[in-house]
């Protein structure tokens, strides 16, 4: 490792950092999102990762014959659905021939020349041609909004087929390292299931204790300097910014130093840290606080 990066410890300890702790990064824990054979599963720790990488891929088989089993469904609706000009046009000319016999009839009265029987026979008849128009068209109209209804049935299940085949492609959710695995392909996964876990590396964050009587001195966003301990007396330096201070206190961890050796109680924070390659989870560090900012 080059001198040129790396501090060597002062000898005088207590000035040497105001906490430690250990580095960590934001893990996110991959589930399967539908169950099934997992068809594909290439992931290996240490792999990177970039948001939207497929990494695992479900068995979709069923999912693609449901789905083109309702298709086939919605094309049969779409075959029974009525022809309302077709299916209404004989009526029609028969009402229309019945009406021009109607006013034949009523000239043919006017004029004396027909018996008004014949008339009222003709007026009831197209009476009733246009009765059966208007209840054919009204079963017409039901037949075609149920159809109407089940294609959008179909069309609804479709869409939920749809967006359970788009979950048997299992995507990164973020850009990041595979931390570890838990799924081998071939093996029959379930909804829920982890397949793996993998963290954002890039930025790191160092989780340090404060005592009591450090808090006053801190406030988020503060700028502090972290030191990366390498072992062998070795340190690297790195800016970093204090994004968090719990709001509750815990004993001090066994592994934890603090400025105050009899501390009993203290409070944990997170300093993120931009990572250039050389910081690991789980890597010890130690924190020195600056002036508090006006």
């Amino acid at each position: 490792m080059s001198t040129a990066l790396l501090l060597t410890a002062c000898t005088k300890q207590a000035a040497e950092y105001d906490a430690t702790g250990t580095f960590e990064a934001t893990e996110v824990t991959v589930c399967a999102e539908s169950a099934g054979i997992l068809l594909r599963f290439s992931s290996v720790e240490g792999q990177p990762l970039t948001a939207g990488d497929e990494v695992a891929l479900v068995d979709t088989t069923q999912i693609v014959l449901q789905m083109a089993q309702l298709r086939a469904t919605q094309m049969v609706y779409d075959s029974q659905k009525p022809n309302h000009r077709k299916q209404v046009a004989a009526l029609r000319e028969r009402l229309a021939a019945a009406q021009r016999e109607q006013k034949r009839y009523e000239e043919l009265v006017a004029d004396g020349a027909a018996p008004r029987k014949m008339l009222d026979d003709a007026t009831t008849q197209a009476d009733v041609l246009h009765r059966e128009i208007d209840a054919l068209e009204s079963s017409l109209g039901t037949q075609t909004a149920t159809l109407r209804s089940q294609r959008e049935a179909a069309e609804a299940q479709i869409k939920v087929l749809a967006d359970r085949l788009d979950k048997c492609h299992v995507m990164a959710p973020r850009d990041g390292i595979v931390l570890e695995t838990y799924a081998e392909p071939g093996e029959y996964v379930t909804t829920g299931k982890p397949l793996l876990t993998m963290a954002d590396t890039d930025e790191m964050y160092l989780r340090a204790y404060v005592t009591t009587g450090q808090l006053e001195r801190l406030h988020l966003g503060q700028k502090v300097t972290v030191y990366a301990d390498y072992g062998n007396g070795q340190r690297k330096e790195y800016p970093g910014t204090l994004a968090w201070i719990s709001q509750r206190s815990e004993f001090t961890p066994k592994t934890i130093l603090t400025d105050d050796e009899r501390a009993d109680l203290v409070y944990a924070t997170k300093i993120r840290v931009r990572n250039d390659g050389l910081l690991k989870i789980g890597m010890y560090g130690e924190v020195k606080f600056e002036s508090k900012e006006p």
